[in-house]
């Protein structure tokens, strides 16, 4: 295979790589009944004027299936840090008891539970745009480079290839993510 082409499909793949690294980041923050750190990942606290992520300012664990605990290194910090948690609409109330901030996870319903299925689905699609998008890219560049046809079109089926196992791989994670999600 040309030099051109082998770069070609490694830069596709590293892409499509992001498009599941990424679809998994959300998947995380999608909670599935019960309560674990990732919910809050996405948290950005006002930190001496600088937006920073809640872990990058609090400790942030679970004691119990139902409950986060957030212990922030600094006591000013307890504030700011339940602003912030309101600010990003989780549908969490935060509880601040001076050392401490609590959040109970209430159990889901079944309309919730059908909410988030719907939310991960999303996810999923907007992945398969990230690798048909990449998909699109090779191909363009495959089309430009200076080989025979044949080699161009089993570059470009190869790069078909690679779609199909990323896509299939996006299924699976939705498949796991919507039986978490559903299960009680």
């Amino acid at each position: 295979m040309n030099e051109e082409v082998e770069f070609i499909i490694d830069t596709t793949k590293e892409a499509m790589s992001n498009a599941i690294a990424h679809l998994e980041k959300e998947l995380r923050a999608i909670r599935a009944g019960k309560a674990t750190p990732a919910m809050l990942a996405n948290v950005m606290v006002d930190y001496y004027g600088s937006q920073t992520p809640l872990s990058q300012v609090a400790n942030v664990n679970t004691p119990d299936p139902r409950t986060i605990a957030i212990q922030p290194w600094e006591k000013n910090m307890l504030q700011p840090i339940e602003k912030a948690i309101m600010a990003a609409n989780l549908g969490f109330n935060p509880m601040n008891n001076g050392d401490i901030i609590m959040i109970n996870v209430p159990p889901l319903t079944e309309e919730r539970r059908v909410g988030l299925a719907k939310q991960a689905k999303a996810e999923a699609e907007h992945a398969k745009v990230g690798i048909r998008n990449a998909r699109k890219d090779a191909n363009n560049d495959i089309k430009k480079t200076d080989i025979s046809d044949d080699l161009k079109k089993d570059s470009e089926l190869d790069v078909q290839n690679l779609t199909d196992s990323f896509v299939k791989v996006i299924e699976e994670k939705l498949a796991i993510k919507e039986k978490e999600i559903m299960t009680v």
